[in-house]
């Protein structure tokens, strides 16, 4: 795609000034302004509830603002719907992707706009346009295979495609690494370059700075519905992107104190899982310990978590926690002997989004609260105003839908459940995934404070920076089996890779 006659290097392809937004009770926007050139990667940061998304979904034309502009190639537009704004070369692939995967690639590529012949669907010519669509990005797929035979990182492409084939000229971007692999997203950010140097406008939102960092020309940060600064490129690191989001500075952003180690609360012998049954793991977690499980996607790291909390059930092996043998067949058994897991998914897996915020509270300890099917209200109310305080769940009170939270503090009522069966051994899987800044050092706080009261904390983490702050040691995995542990004085970038790559000697034991 070549930049149209409109463009100009001195008039951005589009900007909006002072957008104001309300919603009953809150003030999302307070007057944002931004501007994206044409070719230009523009990204877009800051905490949960700073305005991303309200802004975002105006730009896309799923909302109008109160008051404010929003220009075009130099000229003001009204966006009443998203045709109105994908008639403007503007598109936008959510977080959530919107695909029918009962449908083949070219279909979903054209859905709602198929070319048509003598009053037929010209299939032929929607296989031939999406082909051509799919070679610019590189996807080496026939457009006929079903979207439900696709990775998450391949139907990421197809949305790309699809904004593609409405001629989009400014493409904004939401989250779209959060569920990819490490390959998938070093192949998307080839496809961003590529769109970049065909003059197509990138705004791309992420909470993962170091993406940021890579592919940015600016960084228009946002705080309280407000522009809180920019950075060009040059400008743009870490700290400096903490500093704007937050409105201070965090020098201390992985928070760790030394805590006393007691006795193994967990230990794990001869483990074969489910998924992986040609490799035993042998592990153990010592009270006020946090242990880091690094490893690429699909090391197994989430499998044996699953199994540790008794969704899979153990081929063979052993598992002990402070001592005593347990048999873990199910969740129920896993709980019963002091382990909680706070799930990769939590949408999906660690609340109920219909449900407010003391319920699912209180989901985990009903049997605790209830007697003959009748629930204690006063012990739930109690727990509930325990646990959102001590977690500090920003909401009215606890009786705000789930759903309605941003997602850090949807993790803190995942944790608030667990919290409240004062477990022994905590397990995370990607506990900062997909959350601000600001709800990820209250995280890391949240885990050295639980270290601190002597429970054994083993969290699984895709992020190096945050394996390598938080953990005490780190055991690193590949293709389902421990390739090796490290303490804290070796951790680097370097040699937690080397392991996770399957590079290394295996430690004595682990077969």
């Amino acid at each position: 795609m070549t930049s149209s006659a409109t463009d100009s290097p001195l008039i951005p392809r589009l900007e909006v000034r002072d957008i104001v937004k309300s919603f009953p009770g809150v003030k999302a926007l307070k007057g944002v302004s931004l501007r994206v050139m044409p070719g230009e990667v523009l990204s877009v940061v800051g905490e949960n509830g700073a305005g991303k998304s309200t802004l975002m979904k105006i730009l896309a034309g799923v909302q109008p603002q109160d008051s404010g502009v929003i220009l075009v190639d130099g000229k003001e537009q009204q966006f009443r719907s998203v045709s109105d704004a994908m008639s403007h070369g503007i598109a936008i692939i959510h977080q959530e992707l919107n695909l029918a995967d009962n449908l083949e690639i070219g279909a979903n590529i054209f859905l709602g706009r198929e070319p048509r012949r003598l009053g037929l669907i010209d299939n032929a010519k929607i296989n031939s346009a999406a082909s051509t669509l799919l070679n610019r990005i590189g996807l080496n797929l026939s457009p006929q295979t079903l979207v439900k035979e696709l990775t998450v990182g391949q139907q990421q492409m197809v949305e790309i495609a699809k904004a593609l084939s409405i001629n989009a000229r400014v493409l904004i971007m939401d989250e779209p690494t959060s569920s990819l692999s490490a390959g998938e997203s070093a192949r998307l950010f080839q496809v961003i370059r590529d769109l970049k140097a065909d003059g197509v406008s990138i705004v791309y939102i992420s909470h993962r700075l170091a993406e940021v960092q890579d592919l940015s020309d600016r960084v228009t940060v946002l705080r309280d519905g407000e522009n809180a600064g920019e950075l060009v490129r040059g400008e743009v690191t870490h700290d400096s992107l903490v500093r704007l989001m937050v409105g201070r500075d965090i020098s201390r952003f992985f928070v760790r104190n030394p805590h006393p180690q007691g006795e193994v609360a967990i230990e794990v012998k001869d483990l074969i899982t489910d998924a992986w049954p040609r490799h035993r793991l042998n592990l153990s977690v010592r009270t006020g310990e946090i242990v880091g499980v690094a490893g690429l996607v699909g090391a197994g790291r989430t499998e044996m978590l699953r199994t540790l909390f008794g969704v899979d059930a153990p081929v063979s092996g052993t598992i002990q926690v402070c001592g005593k043998p347990v048999d873990l067949q199910s969740p129920k058994d896993a709980i019963a002997a002091g382990i909680a897991l706070v799930p990769e998914d939590r949408k999906q897996q660690g609340v109920v989004l219909d449900m407010v915020i003391r319920q699912n509270i209180g989901l985990a300890s009903l049997h605790q609260h209830s007697r003959m099917g009748f629930l204690n209200f006063a012990v739930e109310r109690q727990q509930s105003s325990e646990m959102s305080q001590r977690l500090r769940v920003k909401a009215p009170n606890d009786l705000h839908r789930v759903g309605n939270l941003s997602g850090g503090n949807q993790q803190k009522v995942v944790l608030g459940k667990w919290l409240a069966l004062k477990p022994r051994v905590l397990l995370l899987d990607e506990p900062t995934r997909g959350i601000d800044v600001g709800a990820k050092q209250e995280i890391y706080q949240l885990m050295d404070e639980l270290a601190g009261q002597g429970i054994a904390v083993l969290f699984v983490s895709s992020e190096m920076e945050e394996i390598i702050g938080m953990s005490d040691r780190v055991i690193v995995m590949h293709e389902g089996r421990i390739t090796g542990e490290l303490t804290r004085q070796d951790l680097s970038e370097e040699s937690i890779m080397h392991l996770a790559t399957g590079h290394a000697r295996e430690p004595a034991g682990v077969v």
